[in-house]
């Protein structure tokens, strides 16, 4: 079975729609952290001993979302659009390859 522009078209319709709901959830990920880490720094500053414990925190949910970020906006290059496109034209060949050896043998 041949892939259509059809084909393609869906594809790239869902994937720019999985796209936007990603973006989306950063920005959701974003407004908490930019709540709940200063929430952080005033219990540990007001309530707690002169540890500063916000800082494991404010760190590491920070590096968890800068790489949410960078996923979301198309920055890491193996998540990229053209990786994917690739990855599906590459299995789409295969299988149609498998295919045609299968019906050669027969």
């Amino acid at each position: 079975m041949e892939p259509t522009d059809e084909f393609f078209r869906q594809t790239q319709y869902e994937r720019a729609k999985k796209r936007v709901g990603e973006i989306r959830s950063f920005y959701y990920n974003l407004m908490c952290y930019c709540i709940v880490i200063p929430i952080l720094i005033y219990v540990n500053l007001t309530y707690s001993s002169h540890f500063h414990w916000f800082w494991f925190s404010a760190g590491g949910w920070g590096i968890g979302l800068i790489c949410h970020g960078l996923g979301a906006f198309g920055y890491i290059p193996f998540l990229s659009k053209d990786w994917e496109d690739k990855k599906i034209r590459e299995y789409i060949e295969q299988e149609r390859q498998r295919k045609t050896n299968v019906t050669k043998y027969e």
